[in-house]
């Protein structure tokens, strides 16, 4: 015989996480929103879904640099439409690159087409409100990311209309940053778990560099492979701000904010 409670709390809505962009990168946000979640015990975490299909997924910045013809947004469109079919009403995607409009809306117009009620939660907004929140009067924002995403000026863009004033590192930075990214000898995609010590320190030292050299308000992680190397809240007395965790809390949000974790409990 099964006994069945009575349970008055609001009835959230399951997430889904496409996943696979990189692979860490999914299982990253995955326990950043089990961390975010407000649970006393297994019932009170919220229903989620990870669909990780790499393999499925072509190159999302050889297609941006025009060096494939190959649009990722096709397939990332049918994992997010399979989420939703399979009851998926929040959706998000831990890799900002993918999120450029050139394959983000060909993914949603996949989505759109299943005809389902799915609200799609971007990383890019998220984080840049949460720019907003922290430097209300404006600031500096040293951001790092993949090259294709920079180039592509997706958070550039997106900061300057919000007031603020994003902060790259020099090109050749930028270039150690994507080895540390993807460099098939000592990057993140990689050796994920363990961080090879090499990434880590090409990172951190891009992010001091930041904040020493180009005085910075805010470090932004721009790129969802990064905070699976660089876990520090700050560095140099200046925040450091995980995209994931951002867009962690805002899927907690979508799905059922009464389970949403205060933020003065726990450090971005």
């Amino acid at each position: 015989m099964i006994q069945r409670f009575a349970d008055h709390s609001p009835v959230p809505r399951t997430i889904g996480i496409v996943g696979g962009l990189g692979p860490y990168a999914g299982y990253d946000l995955v326990r950043k929103i089990f961390r975010w979640t407000r649970a006393s015990r297994d019932q009170d975490h919220l229903p989620l879904m990870l669909h990780s299909f790499p393999g499925w997924i072509p190159e999302r910045p050889a297609f941006l640099l025009g060096q494939t013809k190959e649009n990722p947004g096709e397939d990332i469109g049918g994992i997010m439409a399979q989420l939703a079919r399979n009851g998926a009403r929040v959706i998000g995607m831990p890799c900002n690159t993918a999120h450029s409009p050139r394959i983000l809306n060909v993914a949603l117009e996949r989505l759109r087409e299943t005809g389902l009620d799915v609200t799609f939660v971007s990383i890019i907004d998220s984080a840049v409100r949460h720019m907003q929140a922290m430097c209300p009067n404006g600031g500096r924002i040293g951001l790092m990311g993949t090259v294709a995403t920079l180039q592509t000026r997706l958070y550039q863009d997106a900061l300057e209309k919000a007031g603020l004033e994003p902060v790259l590192p020099d090109d050749d930075e930028c270039a150690l940053v994507q080895r540390a990214i993807s460099d098939p000898e000592f990057g993140v995609k990689a050796f994920s778990d363990p961080v090879s010590p090499r990434a880590r320190q090409i990172l951190l030292d891009t992010a001091r560099r930041l904040v020493e050299k180009k005085q910075v308000s805010v470090i932004l992680l721009g790129c969802t492979e990064i905070p699976v190397a660089v876990t520090e809240t700050s560095l140099l007395d200046t925040p450091v701000v995980d995209a994931t965790s951002v867009l962690a809390r805002e899927l907690i949000r979508a799905s059922c904010p009464e389970r949403l974790k205060e933020p003065s409990k726990l450090q971005f």
